[in-house]
């Protein structure tokens, strides 16, 4: 039962970090995708018909740095003892650009280099997140960054719980576990946006203040790896 909660927390946990720093970049930082990092593929294509910039190949700066990141990710993975390293490393990365961005605001926003690091750093954290559901899949329900797959497996099951009978117990269980990962996620996004609305990247400081939090309440800083 305290592996369940425990399984069931890190994945709201996780939704809610992912939905809330992808609204986040979105909103503050230039129709940017910092989870769904492919995502700006699509709105660099969009701005470079619709508005010309010049600066709009800046979102695919994301792509290298998220690729960079899994690989160093996954070498830090495999080598700690802790299985929660990753996780730890990203709330601190979130923290950290929460406090540059409280830095660096000048005039109310950041602009420039300025966004461009922060954001580097959130796409950093993103993919720590990514690489640790890879390699610790038992750890949450399932993806946490992107929630296509999921929603696909819950409209699976609730057809099928809908129409088997007897009732099948597993495809409602399965649908529970889809359920909590998209709500988490939603939550997150409404979260963000507002927040990004308000203060900015600065926002930042609440998921990564979140994780840390949680991973000491659980004593999870010391976790053995499996």
């Amino acid at each position: 039962m305290e592996t369940e909660k425990l399984v069931r927390n890190t994945t709201l946990l996780l939704c809610f970090a992912a939905g809330f720093c992808d609204t986040l970049t979105f909103v503050a930082a230039g129709e940017l995708f910092s989870a769904h990092v492919t995502g700006n593929f699509i709105v660099f294509a969009y701005d470079l018909i619709k508005h010309n910039n010049p600066h709009d190949w800046q979102k695919l700066l994301t792509f290298p740095v998220f690729v960079l990141a899994v690989m160093l990710g996954g070498r830090i993975g495999k080598k700690s003892a802790n299985m929660y390293a990753l996780l730890i490393l990203e709330g601190l990365l979130l923290l950290i650009s929460g406090i540059l961005s409280a830095l660096l605001i000048n005039g109310g926003q950041i602009t420039g280099w300025q966004v461009q690091l922060i954001v580097i750093l959130i796409v950093t954290a993103m993919a720590f997140q990514n690489t640790f559901g890879k390699l610790y899949s038992k750890a949450t329900y399932g993806l946490t960054t992107v929630m296509t797959g999921n929603v696909t497996q819950a409209s699976l099951d609730l057809i099928k719980g809908i129409t088997t009978r007897p009732a099948d117990a597993e495809t409602w269980i399965s649908f529970k576990k889809q359920a909590t990962l998209i709500i988490g996620f939603l939550a997150g996004c409404f979260a963000g946006a507002l927040m990004a609305k308000h203060y900015g990247l600065v926002s930042v400081l609440l998921p990564g203040a979140m994780m840390l939090a949680w991973l000491g309440t659980n004593n999870l800083f010391k976790q053995q790896a499996a």
